[in-house]
């Protein structure tokens, strides 16, 4: 397997992580309009998150680092033609960031309540902006012969790219009530786990129609295996919610997003950004790739680093782990922070 090869699986690999991660506490964002009913228990969403959230983007940060420095044509043509729709994703992560820290700053309900708003929408709109960005890469795009963008923002609006941004919002959704329903305990618990039971439903419809979409249109044996997985363990998620074993069902919803995504990255090799207009013109491991020097380099350092990131949010994950309810928010601090 040539270092291409090998950092193409790595950065499949980043994003995997990302999404397993960021996917459950999007849908704790989320969740926190749908399943909160108070102030004390937006906190208990708001807490379940905190202390792991900004330790979960680490993985975006490294996919789109690893992205420009092994695949630099992929970066720039990639950033270029979905520039709005990244952008906007940039700064609702911002502002999801800044709403977890300011919304305890001041007492004044409306205060609060506008820091809300904003970890919902900063949330949900990332939520379904992602999967509409990776069913574009896996379809294709306008990418002419000097590997540019040449199409337009509505050009990503297609309803196959629609269906992978519902089916992420959904899916994230589904993976944030199970999560929910693992670190609470009350009745916020189980109304977690009855919400997951429904959107759990609606992901499967949604997960099945847009996967055998992608597996007839790109996709072979091994993607086939993925896909199948994917639906096994979204099943096995949603038979554990209804069992009571949260640990279970958090487990296979993670298991069905690492299927999930790794399908798409299977469908797309060797191609990296296929090209909708010509074939020829398509962006693979090959020509988008940095030099082999490069590239030896950047494993050794990842052969270094990646087992300390992974050992040290292990442990964060370890430390924090123990189950929260509404009885643990202190009645004058009912609108604390994400800490």
């Amino acid at each position: 397997m040539e270092l291409h090869d090998v950092w193409f699986v790595l950065i499949a690999v980043l994003w995997i992580g990302y999404f397993f991660l960021e996917g459950f506490d999007f849908g704790v964002g989320v969740l926190t309009k749908l399943l909160a009913r108070n102030r004390p228990e937006k906190r208990v969403l708001i807490n379940t998150i905190g202390p792991v959230w900004d330790g979960n983007e680490v993985w975006l940060l490294s996919a789109g680092g690893a992205t420009f420095a092994a695949f630099p044509e992929w970066y720039a043509t990639l950033f270029s033609g979905f520039y709005l729709p990244l952008l906007l994703i940039l700064v609702c992560l911002i502002v999801r960031g800044v709403a977890f820290e300011y919304r305890a700053k001041r007492p004044e309900e409306n205060w609060q309540r506008n820091w809300e708003h904003a970890i919902f929408w900063c949330s949900l709109i990332p939520a379904f902006l992602w999967g509409v960005a990776f069913a574009n890469i896996v379809r294709g795009v306008k990418i002419d012969q000097n590997h540019e963008y040449v199409g337009t923002v509505l050009d990503l609006l297609n309803p196959y790219a629609l269906l992978g941004g519902l089916v992420t919002l959904t899916l994230f959704t589904f993976h944030g009530a199970v999560f929910t329903a693992l670190k609470t305990v009350g009745e916020i618990r189980e109304r977690a786990r009855r919400l997951a039971l429904f959107v759990g439903l609606a992901t499967a419809v949604l997960a099945l129609v847009f996967l055998l979409w992608t597996q007839v249109e790109n996709g072979d044996g091994q993607s086939l295996v993925a896909l199948v997985v994917a639906v096994v363990a979204l099943v096995a998620a949603l038979a554990a919610n209804q069992a009571g074993r949260e640990g279970w069902s958090f487990a296979f919803s993670g298991v069905t997003i690492v299927a999930a995504v790794a399908m798409l990255f299977l469908t797309l090799f060797p191609n990296v950004m296929p090209s909708s207009l010509n074939d020829a013109w398509s962006l693979t491991v090959t020509n988008a790739s940095s030099s082999p020097y490069t590239l030896k380099i950047m494993t050794w350092c990842a052969v270094i680093a990646t087992p300390i990131v992974m050992l040290y949010q292990g442990w964060t994950y370890w430390v924090f782990r123990k189950r929260i309810g509404t009885q643990h928010i202190a009645a004058d601090a009912a609108a604390g922070s994400a800490h």
